[in-house]
């Protein structure tokens, strides 16, 4: 079972706590403090597929130097604004990476491994799109 807190510090300002004690600051936008709460979950997203990339890529002898995903949403304009498309672009290096195995760690992570994707997948269009850096 996955755990987590989240502690309100002052005003718009809050802590998040995940069971494995670690931290990150959250807060309103007014309070520009912390990250805004709705883009976590676009950081979600693009750390847990990050972490299936990485993993996957390391298993088939191909590790990468460099992984970058960049995320843009569209939401809602009325509350509860929620997310209706979300497209991450990954830019990606590693020695004797080709677009075909950058495209194929993708696909597992989007389809078979990230929780997160697979939780949002219901609201929101995931797209994808990945470029191998020279």
């Amino acid at each position: 079972m996955a755990e987590a807190k989240v502690k309100w510090i002052q005003s718009g300002t809050f802590i998040g706590v995940d069971s494995t004690q670690h931290s990150v600051v959250l807060s309103t936008p007014g309070d520009g403090v912390g990250m805004k709460p709705s883009e976590m979950l676009l950081v979600a997203l693009a750390s847990c597929t990050a972490v299936d990339v990485v993993s996957i890529s390391e298993k088939k002898k191909q590790p990468l130097s460099f992984l970058e995903i960049q995320v843009k949403a569209e939401q809602d304009e009325n509350p509860p604004w929620p997310f209706r498309k979300i497209h991450l672009h990954y830019v990606a290096k590693g020695e004797g990476l080709t677009e075909k195995d950058l495209a194929k760690a993708i696909e597992l992570s989007e389809e078979k491994y990230c929780s997160v994707a697979a939780t949002v997948r219901g609201v929101a269009e995931i797209t994808t799109s990945h470029e191998v850096m020279g």
